[in-house]
């Protein structure tokens, strides 16, 4: 491909992703992959490129563009060499005309504005768009901290993590078990749960058991999962992506997991009520706080979605309450930080049982983030991490 087929590729690709953010339809790397299935003429180089271009615009506009050529004629406009590629050749985009120009706006949807400005400050709001780092969670049942740097020499360890290690980007992480790739603010999350050896603990949201996994690390004892750990979660395939993983990872057979029928989950969970020493509710959220993982996400989120996913997490939280026991915590976290999904959530819920006690734990080395209302903020420019909220809360004996 030329240089300009690669832009008039990528018009057509935003053409794709706009409209199936529209739609809810497929995400973008579905799309990217199955348009590189189709044109096997298209080299490596080519895709990377692409790729590359397609997330450039993607990154740069808040609220979805009218069209892929008018994102790609907005980033144009501030780059004398991509403007060049816009002329009219085979396979390239026709020429730039004299009124066209780009989106406005800024990188974040614009119906969110007055919810960031109290959240973030400018700055903030910018990193939220950064390429994400890689990081990744150390197995202590199949590694050492010298088997990582053995295998990634470069590996970082990452300050106030148990097993964190930042990786440089585009390192190859192998499926064997011996490192997961995760997020250093889900592992924080995970080590604020406190889950030790003997507990019977519940991972409420537990998806595909990546927090599941590093919650098992907390609870071994003599080389096994010392204790109940049971995984929930109302998506059957999400769920069964867990047992394979807990396979390589040395906890097979010992984490249970428990399909959830959505909106009838009481009767899954009857027997677990006043049970827990400790419920993760790890909640369906926006995903605000990893768009710099998945900026087209941004396209895709509407005050319409944003209100159901909000009545969802509550739902949750009355759903969880009841299986702690006297003792317990429950701890609710979101990769969101937008308050109506993490701050106002807890605090409602002190407001209306005044039984449970609030565990503060940002603001030192040892306990990153910051105090936000009731609970912890993390976000990429104040911690190095995605964006989350999280709280704790402790039933009183």
């Amino acid at each position: 491909m030329t240089p300009a087929a690669r832009v008039q590729a990528a018009i057509d690709l935003l053409d794709l992703i706009i409209a199936s953010a529209r739609d809810d339809g497929a995400a973008a790397d579905t799309l990217i992959a199955r348009y590189f299935r189709e044109r096997r003429y298209a080299g490596s180089k080519d895709r990377r490129a692409v790729r590359d271009v397609v997330y450039r615009a993607v990154r740069a506009y808040g609220d979805p563009p009218s069209s892929g050529r008018a994102a790609m004629v907005g980033l144009a406009r501030a780059d004398a060499a991509l403007a060049a590629l816009f002329d009219g050749s085979a396979h390239a985009p026709t020429p730039l005309g004299e009124a066209e120009r780009g989106p406005d706006g800024s990188r974040l949807p614009g119906w969110t504005a007055e919810t960031f400005a109290e959240l973030v400050d400018e700055a903030e709001q910018e990193t939220l768009l950064d390429r994400a780092p890689l990081h990744v969670r150390r197995n202590p049942l199949r590694a050492s901290d010298a088997d990582i740097l053995a295998r990634w020499p470069d590996a970082r360890p990452i300050e106030a993590t148990t097993y964190g290690y930042a990786l440089p980007a585009g390192t190859d992480v192998p499926d064997d078990g011996m490192a997961e790739v995760q997020d250093a603010g889900s592992q924080l999350i995970a080590q604020a749960c406190h889950a030790t050896p003997g507990l019977t603990v519940l991972d409420l949201c537990a998806g595909a058991g990546g927090k599941t996994l590093a919650l098992a690390a907390d609870m071994v004892k003599d080389g096994a999962l010392a204790g109940r750990l049971v995984a929930a979660d109302a998506v059957r395939d999400r769920l069964a992506r867990l047992t394979p993983r807990a396979e390589r990872a040395g906890y097979g057979g010992q984490i249970e997991p428990l399909l959830l029928d959505s909106g009838r989950e009481e009767a899954a969970l009857k027997p677990l009520v006043g049970q827990c020493d400790l419920v993760l509710i790890d909640a369906p959220c926006s995903g605000s706080g990893t768009w710099r993982r998945n900026p087209e996400a941004r396209w895709r989120l509407t005050p319409a979605r944003l209100d159901r996913v909000v009545a969802l997490q509550a739902r949750l939280l009355r759903l969880a309450l009841p299986l702690v026991k006297p003792g317990g915590r429950l701890v609710y976290a979101v990769c969101s930080l937008i308050d109506r999904e993490g701050r106002d959530q807890i605090q409602q819920i002190v407001r209306t049982d005044t039984l449970w006690q609030l565990v503060h734990s940002a603001g030192s080395e040892q306990a990153p983030g910051r105090s936000w209302g009731e609970g912890t903020l993390l976000t990429p420019a104040h911690d190095g991490t995605d964006g989350f909220f999280f709280a704790v809360l402790e039933k009183p004996c």
